[in-house]
């Protein structure tokens, strides 16, 4: 397949900025909360097929294939106009209410050691996870429940032309929890640790035959991979980090060996702060750390003082203040933040994902900042810090 001359622009500048080099401008880009994209279309008078990526030509997006253990169309339990039950792949049944932000996991089926022992996974390399449509958990349970996603690699080719497109895959702990629940992992991982490390090593054994898969079903249409994995929470880690380097650094280096063996970067996506572990993630070859999280007390520019170039970092621009803050802190936020892209290694986006509290016009607010003042070599004026290099 053929790319457009932009397409290509966006892949040299994406790469540039992965290995710390700076290209013709500071990448832009992001992930968008359904309910934001509608309240987006409504304030713009917009299509109902509107799509903020082509809309705002943004440089690059990420895609996610049948990742779910057991390969099956939801159950659906419960279908009114106030809320939706269903079961999914993952044996866990998800309830959605009318309004809410997110779904509430009521229980997961394998939720005992012996379940957890017992579980069995569908091949990770069945087409059906590539090239048919169908329900799946990552795809479709979020704001609202979507069934009948599209076949993963036509999305892929849709958007190849356009776009510098990333696979992506979840990490041992965030495959892990949706089968056996958050509790039952962090439980188990202090009171039957060798039984959940039996458990966790199959979880990982999946996880990268997926990724294998799934880079040979793209057929050469990838540019990188998002691996995603919520292994902190605001204040710190959901464990012990001698505990993520005995049952998931091993997991984690292996994927991104794998990546680094076909030519592809990889962005890490982890919720919280997960500051303790960063030096063994730059140790095993970590190109960017996404999203860094501002109330977890993360700031891009403090990172790139102590961590230098080390590893790239994606995201960081304060959801709280771009929805709220006068414009002028909010212009503060994001002229500031862009000195951790001198030299490259930056790559603006939120501190997690848009929401549905951000308006259309203060969305475009930071859009339009980054766009006239992000043009290699970077001028900031009165918010340049000299000593960020």
């Amino acid at each position: 397949m053929k790319r457009t001359d932009n397409c290509l622009r966006k892949l040299d500048r994406m790469n540039k900025s992965l290995r710390h080099e700076e290209g013709d401008r500071v990448p832009f880009s992001d992930f968008f909360w359904l309910t934001f994209i509608d309240r987006w279309r409504e304030e713009l008078g917009l299509a109902k097929d509107a799509d903020p990526y082509k809309y705002y030509d943004l440089d690059w997006l990420v895609t996610v294939p049948n990742c779910d253990p057991h390969i099956k169309n939801f159950e659906m339990i419960k279908d009114t106009d106030d809320e939706q039950v269903v079961r999914t792949g993952f044996e866990a049944v998800v309830r959605h209410k009318k309004g809410a932000q997110m779904p509430y996991f009521e229980l997961f089926e394998t939720d005992t050691i012996e379940k957890m022992l017992a579980f069995e996974f569908d091949d990770p390399w069945d087409e059906r996870r590539f090239f048919m449509g169908g329900d799946n958990q990552l795809a479709g349970v979020s704001e609202v429940i979507t069934r009948d996603s599209p076949a993963w690699t036509e999305t892929v080719k849709s958007l190849y032309s356009d776009f510098p497109v990333y696979g992506s895959v979840c990490e041992t702990m965030e495959e892990g929890w949706r089968i056996i629940g958050t509790e039952n992992l962090l439980l188990w991982s202090a009171l039957n640790p060798d039984e959940l490390g039996i458990f966790l090593k199959r979880v990982s054994d999946f996880n990268l035959e997926l990724m294998k898969a799934q880079y040979e079903a793209a057929d050469g249409l990838l540019d990188g991979f998002v691996i995603w994995g919520d292994v902190a929470y605001v204040n710190g880690m959901l464990f012990s980090p001698e505990t993520w380097r005995a049952h998931f650094k091993p997991a984690l280096k292996a994927m991104i060996e794998f990546s680094h063996s076909k030519g592809l970067p990889v962005i890490y996506h982890g919720c919280g702060n997960s500051t303790a572990i960063w030096p063994d993630l730059i140790e095993i070859g970590l190109d960017c750390y996404n999203p860094m999280e501002a109330k977890s007390g993360m700031d891009v520019v403090e990172k790139r003082q102590t961590f230098g170039h080390d590893m790239a970092f994606c995201g960081n621009i304060d959801v709280m203040k771009w929805a709220d803050a006068p414009l002028d802190e909010l212009k503060d936020e994001v002229m500031r933040k862009l000195n951790a892209a001198k030299g490259g290694g930056f790559i603006v986006q939120s501190d997690h994902s848009v929401p549905s509290n951000v308006s259309a016009e203060r969305f475009e607010f930071v859009r339009d900042l980054v766009r006239k003042h992000g043009d290699y070599p970077l001028d900031l004026g009165s918010w340049d810090l000299p000593e960020i290099s």
